[in-house]
């Protein structure tokens, strides 16, 4: 018998914008149930998080500048600070025009 696909738990309005944001470009697609996602070349290039929130994974030339500019941070998952990784602001997020310059498009990073 197949598995059941896990049925995220995260906030359905975050899941809309996460959704929002991906079909800004065709190329992508979202993966994941519990905890969507987005790849290119089997490298993950963003995600929401457990807490619903958005994390982008972006080039050593930009990330600095962005965590700068949003005054944000890198991302953390189980005590480990992900470098390659920059949590989204709330903010930043509800504005998919604004971030679609700075993570999907980019699906090479």
């Amino acid at each position: 018998m197949p598995a059941k696909k896990e049925k995220s738990t995260l906030p359905a309005d975050k899941i809309t914008l996460y959704d929002k944001l991906i079909a800004t470009n065709p190329e992508v697609e979202r993966k994941g149930a519990a905890i969507p996602y987005t790849s290119c070349n089997g490298h993950m290039f963003s995600q929401l998080n457990e807490n619903g929130s958005l994390v982008l994974r972006l080039p050593k030339g930009e990330i600095e500048a962005f965590l700068k500019k949003y005054n944000t941070g890198h991302h953390i998952a189980y005590g480990i600070t992900r470098k390659e990784y920059a949590l989204v602001p709330d903010d930043l997020f509800k504005k998919t025009k604004d971030l679609k310059s700075t993570s999907i498009s980019a699906t090479n990073t």
